[in-house]
């Protein structure tokens, strides 16, 4: 079974700035209304700790790899719930250069495993409102 949110907003500022509040880790407990933390040594390859709180849901911290770090491009993990093949996510951040100034951001990511069903109407309503309220707060922050 597999399933995928995706949203995207659009950010009056340079993927450069976008990049550097996304990036800026340490500082997600003060902004980031979806994901609190992120610790680790953010690199391909690595493994990472990250606390998702979703809007109405119970939290969950999980310990994705890293599959791609692209400076003001593109960020990529994968996550498992317990082990592979039950509940895994590949989360996507991606910053596109419009060439005027102005970025879009999209986030999503894309859902496989058994227990999948059982979890779709979280996905579609308290993980989706995370994405939204995300997004938001980085352009609310890139474009100050």
């Amino acid at each position: 079974m597999a399933k995928e949110i995706k949203t995207e907003i659009l950010i009056n500022a340079s993927p450069e700035k976008v990049w550097a509040i996304l990036t800026d880790f340490q500082n997600y407990p003060n902004w980031n209304p979806f994901i609190k933390s992120i610790t680790g040594n953010v690199a391909v390859g690595n493994i990472i700790v990250a606390r998702l709180e979703p809007p109405e849901a119970s939290g969950m911290t999980f310990k994705p790899k890293v599959l791609q770090f692209d400076k003001n491009k593109k960020f990529r993990w994968l996550g498992h719930l317990l082990f592979p093949g039950l509940f895994d996510g590949e989360h996507q951040f991606e910053l596109i250069d419009n060439g005027n100034g102005t970025t879009t951001f999209i986030q999503s990511e894309k859902f496989n495993g058994i227990f999948v069903p059982l979890f779709k109407k979280m996905l579609d309503v308290n993980t989706k409102n995370g994405f939204v309220l995300m997004n938001e707060k980085l352009k609310e922050l890139s474009e100050k």
